[in-house]
């Protein structure tokens, strides 16, 4: 039987990734965000959402863009940072020795150490509650050719996405590869449900 722990935001996995954008003064910022993922396929979309309070929000509204680094988890550290100070009071890419790249498709930074990068121009805002969900039109995927396979496809076992325990607030990494979607599954229901 399962136990009733009520209406809690906790699901597994969420991200652990930094959204860039420029604020009034055109200065590179970024903010670390765990509410958010992939919401539409074609045109390809990603949502995030924000709070008002913070600074990403209006620069965000602002410039029509954002970027979302996905960073490894050799950069847990700047990442949390990333969520602990705010860009109102603290340049975070100085701070951390990491470095803004301006994006050449939307008017917005990225995260270059980070592995991968998807940039989006705003589609929509909904407005849910104490979050904003920001709707961005991806423009383009970049990935270092380091955590590329073979064939050019983004390797999640060389990115080392972090994710993170909203309950308990705290970063994982990823674990094993389990199968092949849309193939470890054929042949269940057959035989008494073994392949």
């Amino acid at each position: 039987m399962k136990k009733s722990l009520g209406a809690r935001t906790l699901v597994f996995p969420t991200p652990a990734w930094l959204v860039g954008s420029y604020d009034g003064e055109g200065r590179p910022n970024a903010m670390a965000v765990a509410w958010g993922g992939v919401c539409c396929s074609h045109p390809p979309c990603i949502a995030v959402s924000l709070r008002k309070a913070t600074h990403s929000y209006a620069s965000i509204m602002e410039r029509k863009a954002f970027t979302v680094s996905v960073p490894s988890e050799a950069y847990v550290r700047e990442v949390d940072y990333f969520g602990i100070a705010s860009g109102r009071d603290v340049d975070k890419f100085a701070a951390t020795g990491l470095t803004p790249v301006r994006s050449t498709l939307v008017d917005a930074p990225y995260v270059g150490e980070f592995p991968m990068v998807v940039e989006c121009r705003l589609l929509q805002t909904v407005e849910i509650g104490l979050h904003t969900q920001f709707i961005g039109e991806i423009l383009d995927v970049k990935a270092e050719e380091s955590v590329c396979d073979t064939q050019g496809a983004v390797d999640i076992g060389k990115v080392l996405p972090v994710v993170y325990a909203p309950d308990v607030r705290s970063y994982h990494g990823i674990g094993r590869t389990l199968g092949r979607a849309f193939s470890v599954g054929k042949g269940v229901g057959e035989r008494g449900g073994k392949p």
